[in-house]
């Protein structure tokens, strides 16, 4: 709705508070408008009362007052334009008002509706009363002020309606918009200065007058949370390298299995990187992984508990990683005793990697990871090597033994060490025992047959030989008659009544012969695995082999310039009966064959004197027949 057509009867402005009011008369004939509400209105806020100046004169509701209020408090960024024959012309501006209808009359009108009540109360009192009450007053004084309610006073609702009440209204007269003070009123918006030859206003360049005129807004800082300064949340987590990822994770758990550590990575990450990194900054203990102690030790740093330098708090956690390679549990005084480092320091260790138990000392924190170990063999193998290194390294500086930690273990479960002697002795004792029992039981029947027999000749009951007791999971290697592997004239490999002849076939020599001058030491499940890729790589129907029985390809290795070598596993070992029959070459023309015959003397003939150097070397190398013969080799030297 426009007002410019309308009359406007009054106006009126408050300077320093910028408050503008006008009143404009409203058309009371027009058919939108209610005569009967107008005088009613009127009625609210005038009364009935000639004495009283009346707000609206004719009775009725027949103007309306506008007032003002601030459409922004920063008015530096607006300006009041007016581009006149190519030249734009802008006048800086105090002040932005927007006019709106007030209802101030409302507030008049309650104003009368409370006044007629109070007076229609008083009229019903008592008016009798001649004199009043005497009433007793009580005068105080104020107290100072002090400063901050000073403040509140001021920033009160009350304080600021009374200052705007105390500034006077200035009484202005109305120009319409096309009236000729209004033109020349608006002539001040153009610059009267356009010939000067030097513009002192316009000295800045046009982009920093635009950035005056709109400057950039600033932009929130956003204050992130502070957390504490060991935590780290997974999303910041995973912006990082995978490197620095699984850095982090160890650093912080310390002991971790990798099925773990896979799962805390984001889905989708390849293993074998996370196993290349994981290598970096972790060892294998049991099938977990466990933080190196250079990476919580760095170099130049030292114990927060007692000042160690971190090179002596490194080989110290490292002496107890290794002791937890070898045990589960290890005892607090017995690390303290070696390492030789305050006991805040050793408990902190043991804290990292395991927990107490009554009477049992410390036991690694979590249990052995055999599924690890089992899918990653290759990672397993070079774990154990790196730990051999970290061993010898660790005996020179604390000058121990690890016969030292193997000695003190249960005595029941040591294994016992036989001799060379003793060992075959006792295997030849029983293969005559055994062939003696089954050459009585052959003789005791044959004559049973005998008297069965008919016209031609032949014997109605075929002849039984007694089985002996095998187990499922294995096939017995006979050596009943035979030193070392070698069937001599009374073993039963010779014997077609006992069931054990085989034909040996030149191919299935020619390959045993083959393998083990490319390896020199083979246990019998390494053997056939090695018989049944060779298999596979033949052509479809090639049957030169014919059906091979583990006890054949035995046989056929002793045949091959073979032995077989028995290494003292202990009974607590978890191979498979294969992988305890070891063979190893005897015979292979070559230059060091009286190195092999002397190694393999020292073996069987003085075991428990060369039994320091052999047996663990054996079986922590698996039997490397080069690796044997190269240290007693020496020793013989």
């Amino acid at each position: 709705m426009s007002y410019d057509n309308a009359a406007h009867l009054a106006a009126r402005i408050k300077p320093k508070q910028q408050k503008v009011e006008l009143e404009v008369a409203m058309d009371t004939m027009s058919p939108n408008y209610c005569r009967s509400k107008g005088e009613q209105i009127a009625l609210n806020v005038d009364g009935t009362s000639s004495e009283d100046p009346s707000v609206y004169s004719m009775k009725m509701m027949d103007k309306q007052t506008f007032s003002s209020i601030q459409a922004t408090t920063n008015t530096s960024r607006f300006a009041a334009a007016v581009f006149h024959k190519g030249e734009l012309h802008l006048t800086p501006l105090q002040g932005v008002l927007q006019m709106r209808p007030s209802f101030s009359y409302l507030d008049k009108a309650d104003t009368k509706h409370r006044e007629r009540e109070a007076a229609n109360e008083a009229g019903d009192s008592s008016q009798d009363e001649a004199e009043e009450d005497v009433k007793q007053i009580t005068v105080r004084f104020s107290r100072p002020e002090s400063e901050q309610a000073r403040q509140r006073r001021i920033q009160s609702y009350e304080f600021l309606q009374k200052k705007q009440a105390e500034e006077p209204w200035v009484h202005l007269h109305y120009h319409g918009i096309k009236d000729g003070r209004s033109e020349h009123e608006r002539q001040y918006l153009y610059c009267q200065a356009m010939d000067a030859t030097e513009n002192t206003e316009l000295v800045k360049t046009p982009c920093e007058y635009l950035a005056m005129l709109m400057p950039p807004l600033a932009e929130e800082k956003v204050i992130k949370p502070m957390g504490p300064s060991n935590v780290l949340s997974m999303a910041q987590l995973r912006t990082l390298p995978l490197g620095e990822q699984v850095r982090t994770l160890m650093k912080n758990v310390k002991v971790m299995p990798f099925a773990n550590l896979m799962g805390l990575l984001a889905s989708g990450t390849d293993s074998t990187a996370v196993l290349r990194c994981i290598q970096q900054v972790a060892l294998l203990v049991q099938g977990n992984w466990v933080v190196k102690s250079d990476v919580l030790c760095p170099k130049n740093t030292c114990s927060s508990h007692s000042g160690v330098p971190a090179e002596v708090l490194c080989r110290g956690r490292d002496f107890v990683m290794w002791r937890f390679t070898l045990e589960r549990t290890l005892m607090r005084k017995e690390v303290a005793a070696i390492i030789k480092l305050p006991p805040e320091d050793v408990k902190d260790f043991l804290e990292q990697m395991s927990v107490p138990r009554l009477n049992r000392g410390w036991e690694f924190l979590l249990p052995t990871d055999h599924d690890f170990i089992r899918k990653h063999p290759d990672v397993a193998q070079r774990q154990q090597m790196l730990w051999l290194g970290i061993q010898s390294k660790l005996e020179k500086v604390f000058n121990f033994s690890k016969d030292d930690f193997v000695a003190k273990k249960d005595a029941r479960m040591a294994p016992a060490h036989v001799s060379g002697d003793q060992r075959l002795k006792a295997a030849r004792e029983s293969a005559r025992e055994s062939h003696t029992l089954m050459q009585r039981e052959l003789d005791a029947r044959r004559p049973k047959g005998s008297t069965n027999t008919g016209s031609s000749g032949e014997s109605s009951t075929p002849v039984q030989v007694k089985q002996e007791p095998m187990s499922d999971s294995e096939e017995p290697m006979d050596t009943n008659g035979s030193i070392n592997g070698y069937p001599n004239s009374t073993s039963p490999l010779s014997d077609p009544h006992n069931g054990h002849g085989h034909a040996f076939t030149p191919e299935l020599q020619e390959f045993v012969r083959s393998t083990f001058r490319k390896h020199y030491v083979l246990c019998l499940s390494e053997v056939k695995r090695l018989f049944n890729l060779h298999l596979a790589s033949l052509p479809t129907g090639h049957s030169v082999y014919g059906h091979v029985t583990d006890r054949m390809l035995q046989d056929t290795i002793l045949q091959s310039q073979c032995k077989q070598i028995l290494v003292p596993f202990p009974p607590q070992s978890n191979a498979a009966a294969d992988e305890q029959k070891v063979f190893g070459l005897w015979e292979s023309g070559e230059t060091f064959d009286k190195v092999i015959s002397g190694s393999c003397s020292l073996i069987y003939c003085d075991f428990e004197e060369g039994c320091t150097v052999i047996p663990d070397f054996i079986l922590q190398s698996c039997c490397k027949y080069i690796n044997i013969n190269l240290n007693i080799h020496k020793k013989i030297v």
